[in-house]
């Protein structure tokens, strides 16, 4: 039987927003419908520039009465700083939560105990990537300790994005990494920041680069490296560990080196793309 493992997440940092207007507020901001978060229904949902561009990736959960936001760590003070300039007259306090540490929760089963200091909630991106938990430092976690590149490796294998590690800020697009098919877009809301571009994006069909999983026979060169198609530029690695990857590519490209012409290369080591099971098209 494969045991509870918690691995910690140190590059996550957690937000709380009190107050009657929280989800309201939140509504006219963000990617995903607010007023459908619940203690049992998480969010994902992203924070964009008027422009559209990706600026915040957050995990929304609710308990005790609070809003709570998991976001990158390195970001959250100025995700912060721009909650506050939104807020106005908003009814809603945000404070950010130090001394609380977030693990990556595998292999919880449905009687799982949950330290009561805490809250635990089940990825919104897909249920494949097990439980998010927040705990107050110095409360142990449930399970036994893993490692982060076992959450790496899992992650890589189904192709999900991991904030600004693989979506460049203030230019990546929403849909191009996927956030619809990880449910962190509702088309049916009301106006948020950003809403134009990505709604344009969606129904006139102007998506033409996408994240995809890449796998090579070695070690996947760093982050940032070119891929190429004979010759000619054809996207950017993002994210890798060993010879599995993502990177964003132009889609032209993808369904040219498919066709078999000249397959994809990065620093000269020859690709295979494949977009993930989650945001393929259905047959």
């Amino acid at each position: 039987m494969i045991p509870l493992t918690h691995i910690p997440l140190p590059d996550r940092a957690l937000l709380r927003l009190d107050g009657p207007e929280a989800k309201d507020f939140l509504n006219g901001l963000i990617s995903n419908d607010a007023r459908h978060l619940g203690p049992e229904a998480p969010l994902f949902a992203a924070l964009l520039s008027p422009q559209g561009k990706f600026l915040f990736e957050l995990l929304l959960a609710e308990w005790q009465g609070a809003v709570w936001l998991d976001t990158e760590a390195a970001t959250a003070p100025e995700l912060e700083k721009k909650l506050k300039m939104y807020r106005l007259r908003a009814k809603v306090e945000i404070a950010p939560q130090a001394g609380w540490r977030g693990y990556a929760l595998l292999n919880a089963g449905p009687d799982m105990a949950i330290p009561a200091e805490g809250f635990a909630f089940t990825d919104p991106r897909l249920a494949g990537l097990g439980q998010r938990l927040w705990l107050p430092e110095g409360v142990p976690p449930p399970g036994v300790p893993g490692e982060m590149a076992a959450y790496e490796a899992l992650r890589l294998q189904l192709g999900v994005p991991d904030g600004t590690r693989d979506i460049e800020r203030d230019k990546g697009l929403l849909l191009e990494n996927h956030f619809e098919a990880l449910n962190g877009v509702d088309f049916n809301k009301g106006c948020y920041v950003g809403q134009e571009l990505t709604a344009r994006t969606k129904y006139r069909g102007l998506v033409k680069k996408q994240l995809f999983q890449v796998q090579a026979e070695t070690a996947l060169p760093a982050r940032g490296s070119l891929v190429l198609l004979d010759g000619q530029e054809a996207g950017e690695l993002r994210t890798s560990l060993g010879n599995h990857g993502l990177a964003l590519l132009r889609l032209e490209a993808v369904a040219k080196a498919a066709a078999g012409g000249q397959p994809l290369t990065c620093e000269g080591i020859a690709l295979t793309a494949r977009l993930p099971d989650y945001a393929a098209p259905k047959q």
